[in-house]
């Protein structure tokens, strides 16, 4: 299975993706703030479902050509590198609007199912998440090792179990400190600045690093 420093190395890259601010974490945050703790959790409950059946869909198909291809490891590799420096370079420029995202206009509170639904809609569709886990996951599968369909879905609890922690996290606080999030721009612009930042490093990371047969 997959070994004590890969699984390390992965949880810490994956702990860097998640603690950026993106489409799930704005998505909670929104809920915490117009709709509270019960709300926000239940997105959280669904964001995970939905990252999960990423992994699972990773793990039986693309992952497993990919594992096989270093071409093609190579091509997506590199196009998941340019694609989180891109969303780092968007949320960079667009950090003077997080204040109208998490302030904005949310739906009204509705029932638990219809929010898990959603929560699990955003989870599935986040293009952070995809690209994570269709470029980055197949680098810490230990072939020599066999399994390379339980590692990945290993790996991918592991990011997932990280998520839940996280993505509450941002939720609660949201919810107990909503004026201090909504009245200061400044302090959301700033977030999302240094959240730009990371994803634009985390993305050069991923160019530079990888297979090497």
């Amino acid at each position: 299975m997959v070994s004590t420093d890969r699984l390390l190395a992965f949880a810490a890259m994956s702990l860097l993706l998640i603690v950026i601010p993106g489409p799930s974490v704005l998505f909670v945050v929104g809920r915490a703030l117009a709709q509270g703790r019960r709300a926000a959790l239940t997105t959280v409950v669904g964001n995970t479902l939905g990252a999960y059946v990423l992994v699972v869909a990773v793990a039986l198909g693309v992952g497993a050509v990919v594992e096989r291809s270093v071409l093609l490891f190579t091509a997506l590799k590199l196009i998941g590198a340019a694609y989180l420096v891109y969303l780092g370079v968007k949320a960079v420029r667009g950090r003077g609007s997080l204040h109208a995202a998490f302030t904005g206009g949310a739906p009204a509170a509705h029932g638990s199912l219809r929010t898990l639904g959603e929560g699990f809609a955003v989870g599935v569709a986040n293009p952070k998440t995809m690209v994570f886990f269709a470029a980055v996951l197949p680098q810490f599968v230990d072939r020599e090792q066999g399994h390379v369909v339980l590692q990945m879905l290993l790996l991918g609890l592991v990011f997932n179990l990280i998520a839940v922690v996280s993505d509450s996290v941002w939720g609660l606080v949201a919810a107990t400190t909503r004026d201090w999030f909504a009245g200061s721009p400044r302090r959301l612009s700033m977030v999302g600045g240094i959240g730009g930042l990371t994803m634009i490093g985390l993305g050069v990371t991923v160019a530079a690093t990888g297979r090497k047969d």
